[in-house]
């Protein structure tokens, strides 16, 4: 299970694996009260991309785009795989900071990676073998 959770909110023992996706720390949060587990910066939109937006609803659709696009890169791709396997198994709480959350990367990447989560599931767990024939058969 994937949810999302302010980097400003208290940190709760059901919040699960705690990760920061933003590049930069929240201002004024201390490492002890954010308690996270992991800080991916691979995961995070670039500082182009996040300067671009500037969380201008206006640019909302193509902030998502774009952000979907800088995912598709090998390190992205590896942690957003590896977040997967943990949502399978728990609570997995992407951190942030932005004031707006329902417009920022924490929304995209949650949609992405619940998405990735329910077509794992629909995957068959053994691939069909496809049975050998013979010539002349």
């Amino acid at each position: 299970m994937i949810v999302t959770k302010r980097a400003y909110e208290p940190a709760s023992d059901s919040d699960g694996y705690r990760v920061l996706i933003d590049r930069l720390w929240p201002r004024g949060v201390s490492k002890a009260r954010a308690r996270l587990d992991a800080w991916e910066k691979d995961i995070a939109p670039s500082p182009a991309l996040r300067k671009w937006y500037g969380h201008d609803p206006d640019k909302w659709h193509e902030f998502q785009l774009r952000y979907a696009a800088e995912l598709r890169s090998a390190p992205a791709m590896k942690v957003l795989d590896s977040l997967v396997r943990r949502a399978r198994r728990g609570r997995v709480t992407l951190v942030y900071a932005s004031r707006a959350g329902d417009l920022s990367d924490a929304a995209v990447l949650k949609r992405i990676l619940n998405r990735r989560i329910i077509r794992m599931s629909q995957a068959p767990k053994h691939p069909r073998r496809r049975k050998r024939t013979t010539a002349g058969q």
